[in-house]
């Protein structure tokens, strides 16, 4: 875990920074990947931070993305349990302070069980550092960095629900990708996205404009898997507080257009050694003809390990794409995603934007440089989820000494889609649930029955929600003439 700038090495330097304040934000986060949190007294903080934590409802792992009690009892939190508290351990190591709420302290917890003071079952951040510790054990270090692609609205919060979220105004118009001129028009806002950031510590690689009516494009700068989670997820938050503070809705929703491209989050990932290495990258003695034993052309430039860990993210990607989809809307993104570079077929190739695993490697970039741009996830994604997948995949892959399942994109045709010669990802939610909860499934045999049983059943609830559902399409198309 790469901690923030200030983050307090000891109890007297908590204490320090926080001499002259009165109260503490914290937050957690739920299975949907939506903050969980509340100011908190800095007395009650300060007690909390020198003991296991302090008490936390656990019915955010009882309820969904609007408060909605799962359809049928889970694991966590459910009527037997008495919906009982879970233990916020606070992360001192996520120390920030919240540049446009007066600089308020605010601190991430992780949620442990309150039995076994160990890390929940479910819990996004203490999934991911299961992963972690995991590739620590083997001498390795998980790093990755996300790209975010969101629509803008000139909405707010209640304009959006009086038009019942229909004709939604987007920020500009007109599709202008990569424009300098489009950000003229919104300056404030955009330029505050970049440099609150900063000062929220989330250092940005990129950040511009998307194709699509008032799209946005943000690159978050690479750094351990746990702090780019972190990022991530804090990310949204102060995207999506600056946006109420100018009267705008940044919308992470994979695809609000049914006719325009969708919102993308895609990751990248690479492994490291202890000393800082990219165990992905050649030696530079071999960048210049590649490495002889490479199974493909594609994957010349990576070393054996790099490839073993493609291997295993590809035998198992199709059984954990809820993690990667997690949200009904989602699956839109996917469904013809091939007209908008949204893959949805178990592939991979080299600088292959229509690849569902894009390899970077030499040529386009250094050795040190090597890695996996994973582009199946949409913005909506629970980053923390995704990245757990994502490595626990590859971690696999290593310990098996996968080989690639067949050839790279390249050697394949789009009716291969169809002949069953490429494998297709699931394209709903529903389908895509129910292969990650077989009892046989990868999922399974990586991230452990207990949290596959609790986070399928999130996403079956949510499933049953969208059945029960009767849409605009439906009403416009039947009413009157069926």
């Amino acid at each position: 875990m790469v901690s923030t700038t200030s983050a307090p090495k000891s109890p007297q330097e908590l204490a320090a920074l926080l001499e002259n304040d009165t109260k503490v934000k914290v937050a957690g986060i739920d299975v949907d990947g939506v903050l969980r949190g509340k100011y908190m007294s800095k007395e009650k903080f300060l007690s909390a931070a020198h003991s296991d934590g302090f008490g936390f409802c656990s019915v955010i792992f009882g309820w969904d993305i609007h408060d909605t009690v799962y359809s049928r009892e889970l694991l966590i939190s459910n009527k037997a349990n008495g919906y009982r508290d879970l233990i916020a351990s606070i992360d001192l190591s996520t120390y920030r302070r919240i540049p446009w709420e007066n600089n308020v302290p605010f601190f991430l917890v992780s949620f442990l069980d309150p039995d076994t003071k160990q890390p929940l079952s479910v819990d996004p951040r203490g999934i991911l550092k299961l992963i972690a510790e995991r590739a620590n054990g083997r001498g390795r270090q998980c790093y990755a960095g996300v790209e975010y692609e969101y629509f803008n609205f000139k909405e707010t919060s209640q304009s959006a629900a009086d038009k019942k979220f229909i004709a939604l105004d987007p920020l500009t118009p007109g599709m202008h990708g990569y424009s300098l001129l489009r950000t003229q028009l919104n300056m404030d806002y955009f330029n505050d996205l970049f440099d609150e950031s900063l000062k929220f510590d989330i250092n940005i690689e990129g950040h511009h404009t998307e194709t699509g009516p008032g799209v946005l494009e943000t690159a978050l700068a690479y750094t351990s898997a746990m702090r780019m989670a972190d990022n991530a997820i804090l990310y949204k938050y102060l995207a999506k507080s600056l946006g109420m503070k100018y009267g705008i809705i940044p919308s992470f929703m994979a695809k609000p257009w049914g006719n325009l491209p969708g919102c993308s989050g895609h990751i990248h990932v690479s492994l490291r050694n202890s000393e800082g290495s990219n165990i992905f990258g050649l030696a530079d003695h071999q960048v210049k003809g590649g490495r002889e034993s490479a199974a493909y052309h594609d994957t010349r430039f990576m070393t054996k390990e790099g490839e073993m860990f493609l291997a295993g993210v590809l035998d198992g990607i199709a059984d954990v794409v809820p993690m990667l989809v997690p949200t009904i809307n989602g699956y839109k993104r996917l469904v013809g995603g091939e007209a908008f570079w949204a893959p949805n077929a178990v592939t991979y190739g080299y600088d292959s934007r229509a690849a569902s695993i894009r390899i970077i490697s030499p040529p386009s970039v250094p050795p040190a440089a090597t890695r996996f741009e994973i582009r199946i996830p949409g913005a909506d994604m629970n980053p923390y989820f995704a990245l757990s997948a994502i490595f626990a995949l590859g971690l696999r892959g290593i310990e098996k000494k996968l080989e690639l399942p067949g050839p790279p994109i390249s050697h394949f045709t789009p009716e291969d889609r169809t002949n069953g010669k490429v494998q297709m990802l699931p394209t709903s939610l529903e389908a895509a649930t129910e292969r990650m909860m077989k009892s046989n499934s990868i999922a399974r045999e990586v991230l452990g029955n207990d949290f596959v049983d609790h986070y399928g059943g999130t996403r079956q609830h949510e499933v049953k929600l969208w059945n029960e559902a009767v849409t605009n399409w439906e009403v416009e198309r039947y009413l009157e003439l069926a």
